[in-house]
């Protein structure tokens, strides 16, 4: 695992988006996951800009989120689908039928999973996912003690998840307790993996991630396994980290074909 400290979060997800637009420049047909929430909004603000004024070209790009609420149709202003298309999809010369989310108002949610795994597996799988981190270690929606072999399937949101994600919806009664997600086994198989956490509530999280064990409990120390798991903190969410000298050591000293530009 690669663990890359950063001042604050604005310098995190600049160093993000350069991780992703260097992707893309490499492999203009890249395949990448993507996340919601408030975590990648600045990410995807850079890689708008990129695209504006750099030239980054989205069009032979393809994408596939992790996760959607169930019983909220893509009109729906705190779906996952409405929130990449206002965020990031819109701005970017993307082809809209190569963006992927799950389904969360499919008849069958079981098949929407199912056909969602292989859709992923036809586009050649994901060269890159990038993941946020809940307060409670979980990944895409993937809760604590969830199977860290799981596959994209429904999965039942955490008291913590949902009172995190409530604000948005106004009240916790109007919150969806149900969501499509890819599982972690799923996520594990992309190429390459690309988690940030910022703040002091993340730092809990962070620490159970990076130093603790490999566990259920935090679904997010599965990254462990990953060989190209890449951890973007700012200082906040990094202070908890016993080796967080170790870290920006190995950051400083890296050779100059390891550094992201």
């Amino acid at each position: 695992m690669e663990v890359l400290i950063r001042e604050n979060a604005d310098a995190g997800c600049l160093l993000g988006a350069r991780i992703i637009a260097q992707l893309v420049r490499t492999k203009p047909a890249a395949v990448l996951g993507l996340a919601t929430g408030r975590t990648p909004l600045r990410l995807y603000h850079e890689l708008i800009r990129l695209h504006r004024e750099e030239g980054l070209d989205f069009s032979r790009v393809t994408t596939f989120n992790l996760d959607e609420y169930v019983g909220l149709p893509a009109s729906h202003e705190q779906s996952y689908r409405h929130f990449m298309q206002e965020n990031l999809f819109r701005h970017l010369d993307i082809d809209p039928a190569r963006t992927h989310v799950p389904d969360g108002t499919a008849a069958d949610l079981q098949a929407e999973c199912r056909n969602y795994e292989a859709r992923i597996a036809a586009a050649g799988g994901i060269d890159l996912q990038l993941l946020g981190l809940g307060r409670n270690g979980h990944i895409g929606f993937n809760e604590p003690t969830g199977s860290l072999r799981s596959r994209t399937w429904v999965k039942i949101l955490s008291e913590q998840t949902l009172h995190d994600n409530s604000a948005v919806f106004g009240t916790l009664a109007e919150m969806p307790r149900h969501a499509i997600t890819m599982g972690v086994g799923t996520i594990l198989e992309s190429h390459q993996l690309l988690l940030i956490a910022f703040g002091p509530a993340k730092a809990r999280a962070v620490l159970h991630m990076i130093e603790g064990p490999l566990a259920a409990i935090c679904p997010a120390s599965a990254l462990q396994l990953h060989p190209r798991a890449i951890v973007v903190l700012d200082e906040a969410s990094a202070a908890a980290l016993q080796y967080a000298d170790h870290y920006r050591w190995v950051d400083r000293n890296k050779l100059d074909w390891q550094r992201f530009t």
